[in-house]
């Protein structure tokens, strides 16, 4: 295994927990939220939500070659009170059949295990799509699945910013080139994925490591878990490092069961990346 491979493999094992600890972190500032960039990381009412649930069903669905739509209603009802939206929540326990049209953001916040598990860009295209459209069919939700999973596959292939920014925009004509100065001050709480997964990824490109893309994603006054999951799992995947302090206190509040999907989901990634 050659020096790059090595740190290729590295990057994709942080992924599915730098979306963790940012869905973790932003946890507090949903209801209660901050425009301040220094505000406090982590404090004991910081809990995992919905977004952490709905990442890991995508990850063990993913190792165990389970359709999608069933292990999400299986992770789900074993955590119902993550903190699910009304629509979504009718739909685990079956009184919606099929997906609902959705064009919120609970496609592309849970969609990260996709882009390092995907053996190529049209693979993790195909798959970030499956996952968004159980639920979120309508092309907004699928599209900012298919944005989120994209541009991890990238950054763990090598590409740097611009060209990742690049191929956003002519891909999915999302307006990447706004300035987060001067969207954050006025920027409010959104669910649409056209609303608020640009945002997060201009939170990712104008970060200079892990933890500023999360505090600038969470700093957006919006709907800071979600935007936290994705920056978080984006930033995870082109910086191959998250502060072990982070790493840790997330873990802590972690249950045994998503713990051990991450380190399944891990050693998959493991065996396979180097074959």
């Amino acid at each position: 295994m050659n020096n790059l491979q090595s740190k290729r493999i590295k990057a994709s094992q942080l992924v599915l927990i730098g979306t963790i600890c940012g869905d973790i972190i932003g946890s507090c500032y949903e209801w209660q939220s901050t425009k301040r960039y220094d505000f406090k990381l982590l404090s004991e009412y910081s809990r995992f939500t919905d977004d952490t649930v709905c990442s890991v069903a995508m990850a063990d669905a993913l190792v165990r070659n389970i359709p999608f739509d069933i292990h999400l209603k299986y992770w789900c009802k074993r955590y119902p009170r993550a903190g699910y939206g009304r629509m979504f929540r009718s739909w685990i326990y079956s009184f919606i059949e099929g997906p609902y049209n959705s064009w919120g953001n609970g496609s592309a916040m849970r969609v990260s295990s996709i882009g390092a598990f995907a053996d190529n860009l049209d693979d993790c295209l195909s798959l970030a799509k499956q996952s968004a459209e159980i639920t979120h069919n309508h092309p907004d939700g699928i599209k900012g699945a298919q944005a989120v999973a994209s541009s991890i596959f990238l950054a763990l292939h090598g590409y740097n910013k611009n060209r990742i920014k690049e191929y956003i925009e002519n891909q999915f004509a999302y307006n990447l080139s706004r300035r987060y100065e001067e969207i954050q001050p006025s920027y409010q709480f959104e669910i649409s994925c056209q609303k608020s997964v640009p945002e997060s990824l201009i939170a990712f490109l104008e970060s200079t490591d892990y933890e500023s893309a999360v505090r600038k994603s969470v700093a957006f006054g919006g709907d800071a878990d979600t935007m936290a999951a994705i920056a978080g799992g984006i930033a995870a995947a082109y910086y191959g490092e998250i502060p072990q302090f982070i790493i840790k206190e997330c873990l802590n509040k972690l249950p045994n069961d998503i713990k051990d999907v991450i380190n399944q989901f891990n050693t998959v990634l493991d065996t396979t990346m180097i074959r």
